[in-house]
């Protein structure tokens, strides 16, 4: 054998081989120790010692480099097992009850004239994880805290509505409305977990695959964030999220481990149930889901349990001296184990122990039927009871749980391991008798031919449901449940809002740099200023925010460990273990999680947080879209800023970064309330009353409202008008307000514009009355979907009560009596604007930046989309000349005056910009 000196010095599989050897003779001998036991006694006697000796050296904390995967056994041995401590005989009686009841509720919804569907092979593969979790792990929230955070599995919904009804939380008649939420109210049940839909059931939503795991990644860390921040004792909230092997394959499941790892969150467990099958076929047919999980887990520098057998094999690998059986576990692949599940006893016997004579004579004196028992570890609830204890034990890391599972396990040959198994949702006659005898409950057979099958209730003093009860009163209350405990905050009062509304004086600043100085001033507040939240994805600088560094700092758990290369600016970076802000990197989906963990902190904790999100406008509701979406079920609050926005305002990003549509896309989300605000004094009004509305207390709303704002701001600095002394305020938070009323010239027109088009509006004001004799008015549209949006339940009133004296939408009460034409211009496509055409009490026309961005000027990207001044002045005339107000002949003369068709002959206007 060759000596180390003699190598090649490479690193093999993580082992560094070019390191010095100062003993050779001591190496020698242990290689002569290996080679001894290869050749006296195997290689699998050799690889177990091998794993022997690398499981003690880990324990004398000699750091050798993490194997990507393990046997495709237990990790947890048998002997290694902890006393179990539950009545397992009457756990299995409650989860054949919660299984049947599961099931016949999925299958009643399919009965004639309803046909709502629903989905039971999910949780009949997961039942047992949920059941040890329920009777033995997971928090409630009597002791006035947050208890545990679990993220339930989204078609596991059924199992988890079974449960309650067992437990009296919910009735036989809310069972029998399920998926019938507006037929069958106020008795219906959503289909999955959604807190907006059942307030006081659900936590979290989850049923958007990947944003399940995402979410409960950045739970645990708020949780941490929390407690270092001495907001709320979150010292005994464990985290746990149920997973299907096949959303793993989202990239939102995966692609944030790193940081669960890197901040140690040991509060974190996910657990992952792999049936080894998707939706329509396995997850990975030629090859091993679990094992390629493991990699993946143990690389990102997660505990990694497995769970893979129950009870029934461990004899079996106790006399597996040679190996053959785990090299045959470790070989054979998922899409033939799937198949296993389907199989009878005797084709396991043939194609998995025959082809060896050593896998043979293990099962020898074992029956056909019992061979076909040789059963999966996630449906053994002492296997279970082993990995949740391990993991809730395990100390500086987060945990995954790898449990195999067969989905639709107990539902019977026509759905267990099936293929089509998500997709069958209802039980023949003859299914739902081979299932009852598989659950051994006492229901007839005609009670299964007469109608629909009937729930099964043990009986409220039957020894089944006192357990069930005793064990959630010894864990503290009954899960899922959401509770609001938290107080109205006490708001800042005018003086907070004073400077912003002096406006900017004679220095130029950008919409962005306005918020961030009136959120300086709140975070100055003795009573709400340490519940700010600030998140940005690696871009505090861009969006000025780095002045925060030096007081709030960037939070860390272990602080900063190194000498910041800027540490002698004033706006060094800097890291705290109570640092306020949050920096998640380049990642808006870690963002989003945080601000929605932030954002339903109120209710998860009973103490309100504030988060402030600060993005690239153009990287928010376009990329993370389903986020505010599951933020808005979450019923989370908070404020959202889309730094950097307009299609034109952003110069030379190109297409990419240029926002003209999040508004848009914003409108669609009913629990975001969106603005545009063009001035500062803008902005002090809509946060003061975003403040109100979340985080204050009125009769209706005593908790405040479930809603969040979103506001876009930009990067192009202009000077900000001090506050009007007639400020209407009414106007700005409902969406329109007039600026600026015409002074001189004879025709009226109005111009409405939002955000960095004000100022552009303006000057074609200005133009206009110069120039062609027009006095326009110029309004200050502060939010087009607000307008919209109440401009829509008036008429849904008036369609519903025409009894009644029909209501008048807003922005029509307010532009009534002003003369028009009327113009709309933003930096957003025409549809932003188009939103109330049908509204506007007159000849209407919007002016927007249809299409791609690109990289210029400013004034050359508004002279290509006609959004500038001078295209806003033609807009206007043309729109005159329509009415017959001015002659058409000016029309031309205007379009060759401003040279409208040659971007080059525009004003650049101002270069860069800095928010």
């Amino acid at each position: 054998m060759a000596s180390g000196s003699d190598r090649n010095p490479i690193i093999i599989g993580g082992l560094p081989s070019q390191v010095p050897d100062f003993d050779p003779e001591e190496t020698q001998e242990w290689l002569d120790s290996l080679d001894a036991a290869v050749d006296e006694r195997g290689r699998e006697r050799a690889r177990y010692l091998m794993l022997r000796l690398i499981e003690r050296a880990r324990e004398k904390r000699v750091a050798v480099p993490e194997m990507r995967s393990t046997d495709y056994i237990n990790t947890i041995a048998t002997k290694d097992e902890p006393f179990f401590p539950g009545n397992e005989e009457i756990e299995r009686k409650v989860l054949n009850a919660t299984r049947w009841n599961a099931a016949v509720m999925v299958s009643r919804a399919q009965r004639p004239g309803i046909g709502v569907g629903g989905h039971i092979a999910t949780f009949a593969s997961s039942a047992s994880l949920y059941d040890v979790g329920f009777n033995h792990f997971f928090r409630g929230k009597d002791d006035g805290k947050g208890g545990d955070q679990i993220f339930f599995q989204g078609h596991a919904s059924p199992g988890i509505y079974a449960r309650a009804y067992l437990l009296d939380r919910l009735t036989e008649n809310q069972l029998d409305s399920f998926r019938q939420e507006k037929s069958k109210a106020p008795n219906g049940l959503s289909s999955y977990p959604h807190p907006r839909l059942m307030p006081d059931f659900w936590e979290f939503p989850t049923v958007s695959m990947g944003l399940g795991p995402l979410g409960a990644i950045f739970q645990a860390r708020m949780n941490r964030y929390m407690q270092a921040r001495d907001i709320a004792d979150t010292s005994a909230s464990h985290v746990w999220a149920f997973l299907g092997d096949g959303e793993m394959d989202e990239p939102e499941s995966l692609g944030q481990l790193s940081i669960a790892a890197r901040e140690g969150l040991d509060n974190l467990t996910f657990v992952v149930n792999c049936n080894l099958q998707r939706l329509d076929g396995p997850v990975r047919g030629n090859g091993k889901i679990i094992q390629e999980l493991e990699s993946q887990f143990r690389g990102a520098g997660w505990n990694v349990i497995k769970l893979v057998w129950d009870r029934s094999w461990d004899p079996l690998l106790a006399q597996d001296r040679d190996g053959v059986l785990v090299n045959k576990l470790n070989t054979t692949p998922d899409g033939q184990f799937q198949t296993y599940a389907t199989e009878p006893g005797a084709y396991i016997r043939d194609h998995f122990f025959g082809g060896d004579h050593r896998l043979r004579a293990m099962v020898a004196n074992m029956t056909d039927d019992q061979i076909l028992h040789l059963g999966r570890g996630g449906h053994d609830h002492k296997k279970i009871f082993a990995a949740f204890t391990a993991a809730k034990e395990h100390k500086g890391q987060p945990t995954v749980i790898l449990a195999q599972t067969v989905k639709g396990w107990t539902l019977g040959p026509n759905f267990e391991g099936r293929n089509a198994t998500h997709q069958m949702k209802k039980l023949t006659v003859s299914d739902l008798k081979a299932f009852r005898d598989r659950l051994h409950l006492p229901i007839s057979d005609k009670q299964l031919e007469d109608g629909a099958p009937p729930y099964y209730h043990p009986g409220r003093d039957s020894e089944e449901i006192q357990y069930m009860h005793d064990r959630r009163h010894g864990l503290g209350g009954y899960v899922p449940t959401r509770i609001v405990r938290s107080k109205p905050l006490q708001l800042p009062d005018e003086k907070t809002y004073a400077s912003v509304k002096k406006g900017s004086g004679q220095q130029s600043i950008a919409t962005t740099m306005a918020f961030v100085r009136l959120l300086k001033d709140l975070m100055r507040d003795k009573e709400i200023g340490k519940r700010f939240v600030l998140i940005a994805p690696d871009e505090y600088r861009t969006f000025g925010m780095d002045s925060f560094f030096p007081s709030a700092k960037i939070y860390n758990p272990l602080g900063q460990q190194y000498e910041s290369v800027d540490r002698d600016l004033l706006l060094a970076y800097k890291e705290s273990p109570t640092g306020q802000m949050l920096h998640d990197g380049i990642s808006e989906a870690g963002c989003t999680a945080s601000l929605i963990a932030a954002g339903s902190a109120y209710a998860t904790h009973g103490e309100p947080l504030i988060p402030v999100y600060v993005f690239y406008s153009m990287f928010g509701f376009q990329r993370t879209g389903d986020q505010f979406w599951q933020m808005a079920d979450q019923l989370a609050r908070g404020f959202v800023l889309g730094a950097t926005a307009g299609r034109t305002t952003l110069t030379g990003e190109g297409l990419q970064h240029a926002d003209g549509h999040s508004q848009l896309l914003a409108s669609t989300n009913p629990g975001c309330v969106a603005y545009d605000p063009a001035f500062g004094f803008e902005i002090a009004h809509i946060v003061q009353d975003g403040l109100r509305r979340m985080y204050g207390a009125t009769a209706e709303h005593p908790h405040g409202e479930d809603i969040f704002y979103y506001l876009t701001v930009y990067n192009e600095p202009l000077q900000h008008p001090a506050e009007p002394a007639d400020v209407d305020v009414d106007g700005i938070l409902k969406g329109i307000h007039r600026f600026s009323a015409g002074t001189s010239g004879a025709i009226p027109a109005q111009i409405l514009a939002s955000g960095v088009a004000v100022p552009w509006a303006l000057e074609a004001q200005r133009i206009l009355a110069d120039e062609w004799n027009v006095k326009a008015d110029v309004w200050s549209a502060t939010s087009w979907n607000e307008l919209r949006r109440e401009a829509v339940e008036v008429e849904r009133h008036n369609l519903l009560h025409p009894e009644e004296e029909q209501r008048v939408p807003y922005v029509t009460q307010k532009l009534s009596g002003s003369e028009g034409p009327f113009v709309a211009v933003s930096d957003w496509m025409r549809s932003v604007p188009d939103q109330i055409s049908r509204w506007v009490p007159g000849t209407y026309q919007s002016l927007g930046a249809d299409g791609f961005g690109f990289a210029d000027t400013r004034g050359a990207a508004r002279r290509f989309f006609h959004i500038d001044a001078q295209s806003i002045v033609v807009g206007v005339l043309t729109e005159l000349a329509r009415e017959g107000k001015v002659d058409r002949s000016v029309l031309k003369q205007a379009i060759d005056r401003y040279q409208l068709l040659d971007v080059t002959a525009a004003d650049p206007g101002a270069a860069g910009g800095d928010a």
